[in-house]
């Protein structure tokens, strides 16, 4: 996986300062740490309803030592902003056409010299839907890895990392779980979430 902004040294422990200083001043608590069975995983990123989801999330993850790459929508990866969203962790995906984004997602945190976890927003968009993508499940699954329930819940201001998920291949019953854990939670826009 290519540098970001978690694997540069100097910026990485000036930004964690910052981070845990404007969390706590905006009223934030941060909850749990990364149990070392997840140094590999996939993160679901949910509720996933504002752009400010994503610097929140960059935030937290300074604040949880944590080393994250996450998946964002082509268009917020053109000039002039492609190199700064890949050294912030993003990766970006084309929606317009299929591609083997699963396979070359679990390969590539099979294959990490070290740390990574993989955040991943189940919705796909900000916009309010019913029905979550799978494509975190199908990665953790190929890749042998955990799902960690990571959540940001703005109507308490409490975010953090939650249990650990492993899937046992029966995705109904899995997602069925899985949303059950997330349906408390409010996001930015809380009328733009629904887990059930």
């Amino acid at each position: 996986m290519h540098r970001t902004i978690f694997t540069t040294p100097i910026v990485n422990w000036l930004l964690r300062g910052f981070s845990v200083f404007w969390l706590r001043l905006r009223g934030w608590t941060v909850l749990g740490s990364l149990p070392v069975e997840a140094q590999r995983s996939v993160f679901i990123a949910a509720p996933h309803t504002s752009n400010w989801d994503l610097p929140n999330t960059l935030m937290v993850a300074f604040a949880l030592r944590l080393n994250i790459y996450w998946m964002g929508k082509a268009s917020i990866f053109r000039f002039p902003f492609r190199g700064l969203m890949l050294w912030l962790g993003g990766i970006p995906v084309d929606r317009s056409r299929a591609n083997n984004l699963v396979a070359a997602s679990a390969q590539a945190i099979r294959q990490a010299s070290g740390p990574l976890q993989l955040v991943v927003p189940p919705e796909g968009t900000r916009d309010k839907t019913r029905y979550w993508k799978t494509g975190f499940y199908h990665i953790a699954e190929a890749a042998g890895v955990p799902i960690v329930l990571s959540y940001m819940d703005y109507g308490r201001k409490v975010t953090g990392i939650g249990p650990l998920f492993v899937p046992t291949g029966d995705i109904d019953a899995d997602m069925l779980r899985i949303k059950a854990f997330y349906a408390p939670f409010k996001g930015k826009n809380a009328g733009q979430f629904q887990a059930d």
